[in-house]
């Protein structure tokens, strides 16, 4: 039995998890960018036209780029909107890609970005996990729903 004082703990739903969990990974990207530009070489790089290991830097590589990030960013707002099916499958193969293209990336960076990268690959796999342990309701459970909605709509 709890002690009077113990604090109340909030479980949120998956879909709320999930987009705090984007949230975060893409706070992580966004710093990850930002501290980037601190690199010595990166701002006479951009200046330069040019965008790293990409080379020139044109409206399709700035497109790619853009067409990369819009994903993550959607996922705050679709995982809190889709429907149970949709988004959790979405969710895990989103997780999963995701997490591979940090591994790609990730070697050979300064410590700053290896340190965030090790953060979203963590909070990726944690999207991955709470999506494929999405709570399922009960054949219990399903028939109370729908005798309450049977007796609501009487």
């Amino acid at each position: 039995m709890p002690q009077p004082n113990t604090l109340r703990r909030f479980d949120p739903p998956v879909q709320l998890k999930l987009s705090a969990l984007w949230a975060s990974v893409m706070l992580c990207y966004i710093y990850g960018d930002y501290f980037g530009l601190f690199v010595p070489g990166t701002l006479k790089d951009m200046f330069d036209g040019q965008m790293g290991s990409l080379g020139p830097t044109t409206q399709g590589v700035l497109l790619g780029t853009a067409a990369l990030i819009i994903f993550p960013a959607l996922m705050i707002a679709l995982a809190l909107l889709l429907p149970p099916t949709v988004n959790r499958w979405l969710n895990i193969v989103l997780g999963l890609a995701y997490t591979a293209i940090v591994i790609v990336f990730m070697p050979g960076g300064w410590w700053f970005y290896e340190a965030l990268a090790i953060v979203e690959i963590i909070l990726q796999l944690l999207v991955v996990w709470y999506a494929w342990k999405w709570p399922r309701i009960s054949e219990h459970a399903q028939t109370e729903t729908n005798v309450r909605r049977d007796t609501v709509a009487s």
